[in-house]
């Protein structure tokens, strides 16, 4: 077995403290999310050996299409992990769209399709449906996009959500981009299982993740199919147990109790199952968040979205993340603050312990890359 590690872009801002926020909330980090930032986290990312970074989509942070897009020319082999709402993009443009990424990337766009659990911020972007029929034209949304990257004559369809008519790419992604997809309610399984490459979900308890990940094996195996499993999580990663916790507490104690009752109830309101479990984790308390070994609850405080922590040692979270591998999970997509520092703890720390198993290598051996001039002419001599 090879793991993939990515980590995450954060669009809307990064600190040395929790940013506050997320999921229809607002929120900022008192680092900006600049240009020349955002190509310091990527060049982390890359030079830590991480496949991917996630970019997050909503109205709480930076559009991820053109965010990404502007960081394609400062990195070589760093992939991007595109998050966006298929209720906000037509599919015939997001199917171009991700053919034009991939020829002006040389193929490093990777797709996670996020139907949206949040009813207010829907709203504000125009879009009314519920929650049931927002996952009926996710799947709509999909058997377009996948049909138009594998057809090369017109293409027609009328559903209940969506429709087009004679639809065609004139230029075909190459390669088609995988498929990342979460969602914890009823309606998001069968979408899943007939629709995606990878199935993600946030960080809870081995015996959760294991339940979910069963649910979602069944589903699929119904539609003939075989998915791959993500994970995401947040790290604190020391060379000591005692110095990760420290960070830890560190980080608890630098929470405004005015944050987290204003993102609570936020995110109260959310329609997300997955955010209801997220919730139920730490219930708004701050004393029993070590809610399984190593596994800490308190971004889940004041952060919407994925709201646990690996903390630990770097043996400790290496041993971890093999025990969520052995429920059959490949890619975990991990982020910490702040991004830039906490990459680099995890990349020099934690992946060459699993180096040395044997269940990860580097996909690029940048030590090996030729080094020259382009376009020098060869010497004849």
């Amino acid at each position: 077995m090879s793991l993939s590690f990515h980590w995450f872009l954060p669009t809307y801002g990064d600190s040395r403290g929790l940013v506050a926020g997320g999921h229809g909330t607002a929120m900022s980090g008192d680092r900006p999310a600049s240009l020349r930032y955002l190509n310091q986290i990527a060049g982390a990312a890359e030079e830590n050996g991480f496949e991917a970074v996630l970019t997050p989509t909503g109205a709480w942070c930076e559009d991820a299409w053109l965010a990404t897009a502007m960081l394609v020319e400062t990195t070589e082999t760093l992939k991007f992990l595109v998050a966006f709402r298929p209720g906000l993009v037509s599919p015939t443009l997001a199917a171009q769209m991700s053919g034009t990424f991939q020829r002006h990337s040389r193929g490093r766009l990777l797709l996670n399709v996020v139907t949206g659990g949040e009813p207010h911020e829907q709203r504000a972007f125009g879009d009314f449906l519920d929650k049931e029929q927002r996952y009926e034209r996710t799947g709509e949304f999909l058997h377009i996009v996948k049909n138009l990257w594998d057809s090369r004559e017109p293409f027609t369809f009328e559903g209940k959500h969506l429709q087009v008519e004679k639809a065609l790419l004139n230029n075909h992604p190459d390669p088609v981009p995988p498929i990342f997809f979460g969602g914890s309610s009823a309606a998001a399984g069968p979408v899943a299982a007939k629709y995606t490459d990878t199935y993600l979900t946030w960080g809870e308890p081995l015996i959760a993740v294991g339940k979910k990940l069963d649910w979602i094996r069944g589903l699929a195996a119904e539609q003939n199919r075989t998915l791959d499993f993500g994970i995401r999580l947040h790290v604190i990663t020391r060379d000591t147990s005692e110095a990760a916790w420290a960070e830890a507490d560190r980080l608890l104690q630098g929470i405004d109790p005015a944050d987290v009752e204003r993102v609570q109830a936020n995110l109260a309101a959310s329609e997300s199952e997955g955010q209801r479990r997220m919730r139920e984790l730490h219930g708004g308390r701050t004393d029993q968040l070590e809610i399984a070994p190593n596994l800490w609850a308190g971004v889940g405080l004041v952060r919407g979205g994925a709201g646990t922590a690996l903390v630990g040692s770097h043996e400790e979270v290496a041993e971890r993340l093999i025990e969520y591998s052995r429920l059959g999970i490949t890619h975990f997509i991990l982020s910490g603050y702040p991004h830039v520092e906490e990459a680099y703890w995890f990349g020099e720390g934690v992946l060459p312990i699993l180096e040395k198993r044997g269940l990860w290598r580097r996909s690029v051996d940048r030590a090996a890359a030729p080094v020259g001039t382009p376009f020098a002419t060869a010497s004849t001599s």
